[in-house]
């Protein structure tokens, strides 16, 4: 046996050992694992082999077996109907938008909280901002519509400044900040708890360091604790770059009608009415896999770049 092959043996073997003794240390954490691996294998990996239907005129009766074949059509239908550059359109606007305006908040709320020195105050703020997390987006829709409604708490605050009084979720133009708003406060304060993880492992001898070379509030924040939240900022940024295309329907859903439909029907709203709706699963499979190159072309492309510029990446 040549010296390669017996250092490999000795590798695999003294793997396989550790995992061994590791999963008997540990048998009670993997064992927590086992549904959520069990979940992703049901739910995420098996279906894959059903995407053959965006290939075919899928009949549920017939099944895939009975079902012609019929290549690209459904995607070139897609590509080619009137819907396209519509769902394109508000699917990115209002990801670049959620980007802009959801994406720093958490750090920002971290950064102020990280701040205030007496604990309960600062306990008192961050369960205030975790709440609307814990709260069911149907509900959160319910109090959209009547906050916004014409006798709404925000047409009262408007009517206090001399404005009139409308139905807010009737302007089209007025959608995209009503659901981007929205989804600030209702994922801001969740959001902000990885941040306020990776602050609290800084050394606090750096802030005592900063203070003593005379930096201020802003400064030592600027300088010591942003600097450490790059990485985790980075990896994060990626990870919501490469679901650039998903933007979820049951806001939109529960919020648009008929007058603002065309603001806020986005992909996944239309695979919604394609799919559930009018049973149309071969076209609503074919939009989907569309959706989901684009999503892995975007990471890849942002992940990339950013190893590239700060050494910071997923791989």
């Amino acid at each position: 046996m040549s010296s390669s092959k017996k250092l490999a043996r000795n590798v695999n073997g003294t793997y396989g050992q550790r995992l061994k003794k590791d999963f008997r240390r540990h048998i009670s954490v993997y064992a927590l694992f086992l549904p959520v691996f069990a979940w992703y294998i049901l739910f995420k990996y098996a279906p894959l082999k059903n995407l053959i239907i965006a290939f075919m005129d899928y009949n549920v009766f017939r099944g895939i077996s009975g079902s012609p074949f019929v290549g690209f059509k459904h995607f070139q239908a897609f590509f080619s109907s009137y819907y396209f550059w519509r769902l394109i359109r508000n699917t990115f606007l209002l990801s670049i938008l959620d980007i802009a305006f959801s994406f720093p908040a958490p750090v920002i709320l971290a950064l102020m909280i990280n701040e205030v020195e007496n604990g309960k105050v600062r306990k008192a703020i961050q369960t205030v901002s975790y709440m609307p997390h814990f709260i069911s987006i149907m509900v959160i829709c319910g109090m959209l519509r009547d906050f916004c409604s014409t006798s709404g708490l925000f047409n009262q605050i408007r009517m206090l400044f001399g404005g009139k009084a409308f139905n807010m979720l009737s302007v089209p133009e007025l959608y995209r900040t009503i659901h981007i708003g929205s989804g600030v406060w209702q994922t801001m304060g969740w959001s902000s708890i990885i941040y306020l993880a990776t602050i609290s492992t800084v050394d606090p001898q750096q802030y005592e360091a900063a203070f003593l070379d005379g930096a201020n509030v802003f400064q030592r924040m600027l300088h010591v604790t942003l600097p450490a939240l790059v990485p985790i900022i980075s990896v994060q940024f990626i990870m919501r770059l490469g679901s650039i295309m998903s933007v979820g329907y049951e806001k939109i859903i529960l919020l648009s009608n008929s007058l603002t439909l065309e603001k806020a029907d986005v992909i996944s709203s239309y695979l919604y009415r394609t799919g559930i709706l009018n049973g149309k699963y071969s076209q609503a499979t074919a939009v989907g896999i569309f959706n989901s190159v684009i999503n892995i072309l975007t990471l890849v492309i942002v992940n990339t770049s950013l190893d590239r510029l700060s050494g910071n990446s997923l791989w």
